[in-house]
């Protein structure tokens, strides 16, 4: 795995750019600089972010989000390569 995280990422498995194995990984989003984590979707080179709208949902159940725009910061919350955990049990 890379320590770049996607360029585009949802966490809505209906979505085309929902990647579980990246989600499983943890993602960080620092949005105009404060942490955020309640992202439901974010692009990088687009500057945007979607969150949701409070507790209102659609008729599918779906919850409402807004589309927020501005610099977006991405991060892999690990710091380990998924290879590297058996180098450190080695070591000690």
């Amino acid at each position: 795995m890379t320590d770049t995280p996607p360029d585009h990422l949802s966490i809505d498995p209906s979505s085309p750019h929902f990647d579980q194995p990246t989600l499983e990984r943890g993602i960080g989003i620092r949005f105009k600089g404060q942490e955020r984590r309640d992202v439901e979707e974010y692009s990088i080179s687009e500057g945007w972010i979607r969150v949701a709208l409070g507790k209102k949902v659609d008729r599918h159940g779906r919850p409402l989000t807004i589309k927020l725009t501005g610099p977006v910061e991405a991060y892999f919350q690990d710091t380990k390569a998924e290879g590297d955990e058996g180098k450190d049990q080695a070591e000690a």
